[in-house]
């Protein structure tokens, strides 16, 4: 199989937008502050803009949708044609690794980022407690789910590009094998008894 640029061109965009929108996910996280109530000695949080939740599962999606274009290609490793045994078999098999480890993470900082995100307990307040915390989410949190997206982005060229080095197709793996008819000696007719 032969390198296509078009497919290199597309993983790249698909992790490069997953990994903008990672950022501004990580800009744009929830801010929380104890407002007291002016009625009452209820207090209460108060969230910011819930825009990294939207921006978290944005970058979340584009990632998932990079990995399914290049699995299906590639055809997952296990459910293609055969490779060659060697180098570039080896480099493919731990790049797939590899890709599949970033991938998870930053799949995983990214739902439970979006979903901690989410979480607003901003109708539960306190009477007469002025030191409520409101929870938010940790910072940091989409910044490694855009790390691992750009570490996935990597793999997972390097991964295709060892698949398509490693990769014969089915006239290359069998071109020797055959009915050898040619090739077999039968000996000599002066040899017959």
């Amino acid at each position: 199989m032969a390198v296509s640029v078009t497919l290199i061109v597309a993983i790249i965009s698909l992790h490069l937008f997953a990994f903008v929108f990672a950022i501004g996910a990580e800009r744009r996280r929830s801010l929380a502050k104890v407002v007291p109530d002016e009625y009452d000695d209820r207090s209460f949080c108060v969230y910011t803009t819930d825009a990294s939740t939207v921006y978290g599962l944005a970058a979340c999606s584009l990632l998932l949708l990079s990995q399914a274009i290049l699995y299906a290609v590639t055809r997952c490793l296990c459910c293609g044609k055969g490779l060659v045994s060697g180098c570039s078999t080896t480099c493919a098999v731990i790049f797939f690794v590899l890709s599949w480890l970033g991938f998870l993470g930053a799949e995983a900082c990214l739902l439970a980022g979006s979903a901690r995100n989410a979480y607003h307990t901003k109708y539960q307040g306190y009477f007469t407690k002025h030191d409520l915390s409101c929870a938010t989410l940790r910072k940091g949190v989409f910044a490694a789910g855009a790390a691992l997206t750009l570490f996935s982005m990597l793999a997972s060229i390097l991964y295709y590009w060892a698949h398509c080095k490693a990769d014969t197709g089915f006239w290359e793996k069998h071109q020797n094998e055959g009915i050898g008819l040619a090739t077999h000696n039968h000996g000599h007719e002066s040899d017959k008894p």
